[in-house]
């Protein structure tokens, strides 16, 4: 039986006009899920009980669970356990302009990212949308506060889970459902060129960011196995092409790790590589982990290599550093529980 929360306002439509009813049920059951927030079908108290009966039949509007939460200094770390006993995670931040959610889109990861908890474990299996949007409706439940920005950053590559990505998107960002502004909305990957091809074709206004994390293919190959397959050029190429047809900036993360991509000689090919786009870099210092060799730069080697970027032109930030005390590197509080 298939969760509601699967369904695109669209695709809700067409379900109706399937069963012979009228367009317009898809709005008035969208308002039921997404603004007063029922817990089951016999709430929506202004639907005909044949339909009633159509949904109860056809659809489940079961929830996944949070089973662990870790607390920090303005972030809050979510574990849940899907349906299946797999686990998944999600991060709550506190910034100045709201509260920002970085969600999972799989439970694991086969990027092999080799600095990144959540490629330790592999992938087990896509997210369903559900299993996406509940993140987010469980955690305003909780915090009984409304979260205005989307990651998707958590655990899993989320352009290996395209069209369930692509579909959470839309039911978040409809008005009707839980109206996230698409430039409130940032989808990270590590550089799957043919489906960042696809995704500029969608005609949003949502933020693309790449984990590039090295400005060469010697360096890119030994932490990120994807670059084998998608090499930097390619993955310029494809930013190029983007910006183009999009005239969207796109944001580079680069995790800065101890004597692997921090050197003066990396900011300065960095510095090549990107100038002229209309992108910034994101720094991020790397949160260690307890079964991961890679350490995290040093304060002034962090700041040697903004400054060198800054000096060439480079827009860059630092990423604001969250939740290093309760494990919220991505994966981490995923494995423990996977491993006990």
């Amino acid at each position: 039986m298939n969760n509601i929360y699967n369904y695109t306002l669209e695709m809700l439509e067409e379900y109706f006009l399937s069963i012979r009813d009228k367009k317009f049920r898809a709005t008035q059951i969208f308002d039921w899920l997404y603004k007063k927030r029922i817990k089951k079908f016999e709430e929506m108290t202004n639907i005909k009980k044949d339909i009633l009966n159509h949904l109860k039949n056809e659809f489940n509007i079961k929830k996944i669970d949070i089973v662990d939460i870790k607390e920090g200094k303005d972030v809050s770390k979510y574990l849940f356990k899907l349906f299946d006993n797999r686990y998944i995670e999600a991060v709550l931040m506190e910034h100045d302009y709201g509260k920002s959610l970085c969600i999972s889109t799989q439970v694991g990861c086969n990027m092999g990212c080799k600095f990144c908890e959540s490629g330790r474990l592999k992938k087990v299996r896509n997210l369903e949308t559900y299993e996406m949007v509940e993140q987010i409706l469980l955690i305003e439940e909780k915090t009984k506060t409304r979260i205005s920005h989307v990651v998707l950053m958590g655990i899993g590559e989320p352009f290996d889970n395209y069209d369930n990505v692509m579909n959470f998107i839309r039911i978040i960002n409809e008005n009707k459902g839980l109206g996230i502004g698409a430039r409130h909305i940032t989808i990270s990957t590590c550089g799957l060129v043919d489906k960042i091809e696809k995704f500029m074709n969608e005609n949003t206004q949502v933020n693309l960011a790449i984990s590039l994390h090295a400005p060469n293919d010697e360096i890119r190959n030994k932490i990120m196995p994807i670059n084998r397959k998608y090499r930097i050029k390619d993955i310029i190429d494809i930013v190029k092409l983007y910006i183009k047809n999009t005239n969207r900036r796109v944001t580079f993360e680069y995790i800065m790790l101890d004597g692997i991509n921090d050197s003066s000689t990396c900011a300065y090919e960095l510095s090549d590589l990107l100038k002229g786009l209309n992108a910034y870099v994101n720094i991020i210092p790397y949160n260690e982990t307890n079964n991961i060799e890679y350490k995290r730069s040093k304060n002034d080697k962090i700041m040697s290599f903004y400054d060198i970027l800054k000096r060439n032109k480079i827009n860059v930030t630092i990423r604001r550093e969250f939740g290093s005390l309760i494990d919220a590197a991505c994966g981490q509080l995923r494995s423990k529980h996977e491993e006990e």
